[in-house]
């Protein structure tokens, strides 16, 4: 049998969440790579025709129009880049954007955390992809020291508060962890120092962060159980093999994008009159 939305289930970050019981190389509920590459391209056409519906109806002008969000997380490797490039292919950039968030600028860390967060937020009729996001404040600024416990500990509820909110307007929220092995990320870090296509993507800082595996594992096990909520539930996802994180994220963007789909807008001009000037032309 095809995968399909309820599969998805298994991901979601429930009460008892243990990330070490993830396995990052395995892909259930698919047998075979010819099965993957089917539920791969399932979508495609239905995630296409659903984002222009909700991009028409904001344009539109159309009351209750929402909009998506997609938070990806994960360790570097992880495949973040591959799967927004993916999903690039299958939706009009009109009603799309990609934001990735790094180390704060002077004036980001001037101000509140999610300062640098709001504006990049969707407009309704819009989905929003995040590569990286205010998540790194509970991870990086806690793992590297930059914030004490009690700053961290104020931040998951600002989260959650802000998250809350986001949903209350009409957002739907998904959170992607994408989770890897070690030994993958080894791998595709010695892609980075001897592929030259793929040499300019090495960042020495990459591997200080590999170094302290133990520690971002641990933050990121508090940060989910922190956070997971109805309104913006985390999924962790076995990220070794890239294509079956990239068809699971598809299927959990296909559910949203059904939930909010609307009728076509009614069009404004009288097309009956419109097309007799048409003919006249």
């Amino acid at each position: 049998m095809p995968f399909s939305i309820e599969n998805t289930r298994q991901f979601l970050v429930r009460p008892g969440f243990r990330l070490a019981d993830v396995k990052p190389a395995s892909t259930p509920d698919v047998s075979s790579e010819a099965e993957l590459a089917k539920d791969v391209a399932q979508h495609d056409k239905e995630i296409s025709d659903l984002q222009e519906n909700l991009w028409a109806n904001a344009r539109t002008g159309v009351e209750g129009t929402g909009a998506v969000l997609l938070v990806l997380q994960g360790m570097d490797t992880s495949g973040k880049g591959g799967l927004i490039k993916r999903l690039a292919r299958v939706m009009h950039p009109m009603g799309l954007s990609f934001h990735a968030f790094g180390k704060p600028t002077a004036e980001e860390a001037s101000h509140d955390f999610l300062w640098r967060v709001r504006p990049k937020l969707p407009d309704p009729g819009e989905i929003a992809v995040f590569d990286r996001s205010h998540y790194e404040d509970v991870l990086v600024q806690k793992v590297e020291g930059h914030a004490d416990e009690a700053e961290i500990e104020r931040r998951y509820g600002a989260i959650v508060d802000f998250e809350n909110g986001i949903a209350a307007s009409g957002t739907r929220i998904i959170k992607v962890m994408l989770h890897i092995s070690r030994e993958f990320q080894y791998a595709n870090l010695v892609e980075r120092l001897t592929d030259k296509k793929k040499m300019w993507k090495f960042d020495r800082a990459d591997l200080v962060v590999r170094s302290k595996w133990g520690e971002y594992m641990a933050a990121y096990q508090i940060a989910l159980e922190r956070t997971s909520t109805r309104t913006a539930p985390w999924y962790v996802i076995p990220g070794d093999n890239k294509e079956y994180a990239r068809m699971v994220v598809k299927h959990l963007l296909v559910e949203q994008l059904r939930e909010l789909q609307q009728p076509w807008p009614r069009p404004v001009d009288d097309l009956e009159t419109a097309r007799k000037h048409l003919d006249a032309t």
